[in-house]
């Protein structure tokens, strides 16, 4: 079934889903009245009677209506459920006919300085970023970031392929993956107070008679009690009994409260953690990555959604204490914190080393999940293979992602072999810049192990770098001239230690004189043939092209033009062999005004 399809099939179903919902919901509300009228009504009409058969009635009364409760409750998050896969489903429609805007840019992730993020678009409004991402947590964001700014292993790069593959047609799963993942976004702060809290020293269970004192107290408290009760213990000895395990709890208490008001924030966001790994265990994956993340959700033979579950149980049964009716008789009695803490200290005992792990693992899960979501969305992309050596590169058909299909216009490239430079000239608007960008992301998206925006993609594993967008920096006090020859100190210290890179250079040395520019243009293209490095070079400079006569088996000229007719422009945008002979930029200054 076709992208546009699914989403809209889905969308009906749940939508019916949704109606169907929201109609018990109705339904819950009215019986739960009723119950409470039939409470009233027994306890009124059977106590004249017998008042035993009024105490049943009203028992059973209010097992009833408990159960109403908490199934009401459960369909109250069926519908918050099916709201957010209504939510996925329409996001995903909307993506399809461009608008991918609603999604988070990753404006945060962009680094200061990187080797070609800011060039290529790879964070920020309408970024190859915001067009991928589908995560939900900070760490699957800061996971799917890393793998679009760092290229990966070739083994990692075959590994997520097939991971992707495979995830590509679990449609309904990753949706599932998503629509829980909204529900409460798990933030990085979280897993650093888990962090904080496991490499902390125990509170409690490092004082070994802790071990039986906590059951001894609560014995004693509740014989006490019951011994009053009874009339074998009298009644100021109940009461001292009492105002020492108040002193006892109080001073316990003051221990406890700063812990759990650390951790009861973490309850939500412990539940999307376990329902999220609870989908991963109950899902049957093939390829061996899925597999082994899957395997680290097994903790001892039990599933860590189920042991997630327990710390998350642990810290609600503590959140008791802010209710100071319920917790004052607990605590007094069975020492009620201490027992949650003693058992929570427990869990971090034993978990302390899976923590990490657990949040790591969704993230990579989320991550390719995103990259599985482009190639059920694009079905007519490839993924790409890897070439042995450094280096080559040949695609046919290859767009740029980020524009809309009826609007791209897709080209080829084909670098053998490795001290091969492509030289592309053409007049302004032509298309040059495009065309760079188009190979670069597609180049970080193969990297990444995502399928490309082409018909055919083999390329060597790589290391991209480029320098098209060059700003001068107020606050550093740098030119807009010394911030590209910056740009191009580190393409030049990588190239000399013959570093495995493919460069992007779009107009070389745009700040400076056209003598100094041609001159300084000329010696990084020798220098860059002699350190036998591969990359494509950007020019409005129709004379770089006759280096080729230099240096013939390196330098592959190749231009973009415009078509001029009654002093008007039309553009191809289509990649041609050879040097560009026509030049429009007179004809856009008289355009607007200026007399030639």
């Amino acid at each position: 079934m076709e992208a546009k399809q699914f989403y809209s099939a889905r969308l009906q179903e749940l939508t019916l889903r949704l109606q169907s919902l929201q109609k018990k919901k109705l339904v819950f509300g009215l019986v739960r009245f009723g119950t409470i009228v039939a409470i009233i009504a027994a306890a009124y009409l059977l106590w004249s009677l017998n008042r035993w058969y009024a105490i049943v009635a009203v028992v059973l009364l209010i097992a009833v209506f408990i159960r109403l409760v908490y199934k009401d409750l459960a369909n109250k998050e069926a519908i918050k459920h099916v709201e957010n896969l209504l939510a996925v489903n329409d996001s995903e429609m909307r993506a399809l006919e461009g608008d991918y805007f609603q999604f988070p840019d990753g404006a945060e992730h962009l680094p200061k300085d990187h080797l070609y993020a800011a060039d290529i678009d790879i964070f920020g409004h309408a970024s190859l970023f915001q067009f991928i991402n589908r995560t939900n947590s900070e760490m699957g964001a800061e996971c799917l970031s890393g793998w679009l700014l760092q290229p990966a292993e070739p083994s990692v790069i075959v590994a997520r392929q097939e991971a992707v593959k495979e995830l590509s047609a679990k449609m309904q799963w990753r949706q599932e993956l998503q629509a829980v993942g909204r529900e409460t976004s798990l933030k990085r702060s979280t897993l650093t107070r888990l962090r904080s809290w496991v490499n902390e020293p125990t509170l409690f269970l490092q004082f070994k008679p802790w071990a039986w004192l906590r059951i001894v107290l609560p014995v004693i408290s509740v014989g006490v009690l019951v011994g009053n009760i009874a009339g074998v213990i009298p009644l100021n000895i109940l009461y001292l009994s009492l105002f020492l395990f108040a002193v006892l709890a109080y001073q316990l208490n003051k221990l406890i409260a700063p812990l759990h008001d650390r951790l009861s924030k973490m309850v939500e966001e412990l539940e999307t953690l376990s329902r999220s790994v609870a989908l991963a265990e109950d899902e049957g994956f093939e390829t061996a990555l899925l597999q082994s993340l899957k395997n680290n959700y097994v903790v001892k033979d039990h599933k860590a959604s189920l042991v997630i579950g327990e710390v998350k149980q642990l810290l609600e049964r503590l959140d008791i204490r802010y209710n100071v009716v319920i917790s004052a008789p607990l605590n007094l009695l069975l020492l009620w914190n201490l027992q949650q803490v003693l058992e929570l200290e427990k869990w971090k005992k034993a978990h302390a080393a899976d923590i990490e792990k657990w949040f790591d693992t969704l993230a990579v899960l989320e991550s390719l999940s995103s990259l599985a979501n482009v190639h059920f969305n694009q079905p007519g992309w490839c993924f790409p293979q890897l070439a042995d050596k450094y280096f080559s590169i040949e695609a046919e058909e290859l767009g740029h992602p980020l524009i809309t299909e009826s609007k791209r216009v897709n080209n080829y490239i084909n670098i053998k072999q490795h001290a091969q430079l492509m030289l592309v000239t053409g007049s302004n608007m032509a298309g040059k810049s495009t065309y760079l960008r188009s190979v670069g992301i597609n180049v970080v998206l193969a990297m990444a192990g995502a399928p490309v925006c082409a018909k055919s993609f083999r390329i060597s594993p790589v290391q991209l770098v480029s320098s098209m967008r060059i700003a001068d920096n107020l606050e550093e006090s740098t030119s807009t001239f010394y911030a590209e020859l910056k740009k191009l100190k580190t393409v030049i210290d990588k190239v000399n230690r013959r570093e495995h890179v493919f460069i992007l250079l779009d107009e070389i040395l745009r700040g400076t004189n056209s003598l100094d520019r041609h001159t300084g243009s000329v010696a990084l293209i020798r220098q860059l043939i002699r350190q036998e490095t591969a990359g494509i070079i950007a020019t409005h400079d129709l004379a770089l092209a006759d280096i080729k006569q230099e240096f013939p088996g390196n330098i592959l000229n190749f231009h973009f033009d415009a078509q001029i007719e009654k002093e008007e422009l039309y553009f191809d945008y289509k990649l041609k062999p050879g040097v560009c002979k026509s030049l429009n930029a007179s004809i856009l200054m008289k355009k607007i005004g200026i007399e030639l």
